[in-house]
């Protein structure tokens, strides 16, 4: 496993028809990001998949052979639209198995559960026999702890997996990373640096976003532009593009002085956006 921060990336696979159509909101997304920023660390790419096993099991075969560090929530249970786990095995080409911890768990929450009543106690039952079917994993898995209620999730080839509830995922989205990726936390070099450009056009400003990239290989140039909010005051209340740039300290501290001289070479205002603090004009 590579501990170079600055060339692992992190993804997320959401899995899920409820979030496709509508009926949910997806909250992991906007929750890993901020989650990852806090260790000084970034989320690469998203995709969201549907409950069907086909779909699902392309989606992680092409993820097992990316080489990145990949978080899946989404289709871990035992209902008949839960297809995760067996999708995992299929992808990587191993049996589903009873993970001998995962049965422990699940059978302390049927016993918490059950509060000495003989016939909730009773692991022959089909209903705790459906509950056990949560902790079968790809051969090779071990399990991510849930605090929430101690059914686990499973991590494989680093990748991840974890339930659909975001009560359930954040803690163990924290887990992995700070037990399995600590090396990495605070380690990337990564800055950002953006200033306003009031009632700029992009593709005015394309040409020189286009050389400060060929001169600084180390940087991205990215535009953000915006009809401007009339609820707000100032600059943000009009017409404007948020340029700026990503990347690399070294080069993001050189070529941003460059690209700012490069806009107002061109006709146009800049207001810085502050690392910490108010706006200031230039």
């Amino acid at each position: 496993m590579s501990l170079d921060s600055n060339k692992r990336k992190f993804r997320l696979i959401i899995i899920g028809d409820e979030i496709l159509s509508g009926k949910r909101q997806d909250k992991h997304m906007s929750k890993l990001i901020e989650l990852l920023s806090e260790r000084s660390l970034s989320l690469s790419h998203v995709e969201y998949v549907v409950d069907e096993r086909e779909s699902i099991t392309e989606v992680l075969k092409r993820s097992f052979a990316s080489g990145d560090i990949v978080f899946s929530t989404g289709g871990i249970g035992s209902t008949p639209d839960d297809h995760t786990r067996q999708c995992a095995a299929a992808a990587l080409g191993v049996e589903l198995v009873l993970h001998p911890e995962a049965q422990q768990l699940i059978t302390q929450r049927i016993v918490t559960n059950a509060d000495g009543d003989p016939v909730k106690l009773d692991l022959t039952t089909r209903e705790n026999l459906q509950r056990m079917k949560m902790g079968e994993f790809p051969f090779g898995s071990q399990i991510i702890p849930n605090s929430y209620n101690q059914i686990p999730g499973f991590r494989i080839h680093e990748h991840y997996f974890m339930p659909g509830f975001p009560v359930m995922a954040e803690p163990m989205m924290i887990w992995v990373l700070d037990h399995l990726y600590s090396e990495l936390c605070h380690k990337q070099d990564h800055i950002e640096r953006s200033f306003i450009v009031p009632l700029a056009m992009e593709a005015n400003l394309t040409p020189l976003m286009e050389n400060i990239e060929s001169r600084f290989p180390a940087v991205k140039v990215f535009s953000l532009p915006s009809v401007g909010d009339p609820k707000r005051s100032g600059i943000f209340s009009r017409r404007h593009i948020e340029l700026g740039l990503k990347g690399q300290t070294n080069g993001v501290l050189s070529a941003f002085p460059i690209l700012r001289q490069g806009v107002h070479d061109l006709g146009h205002e800049t207001h810085d956006l502050p690392i910490n603090g108010a706006t200031a004009g230039s």
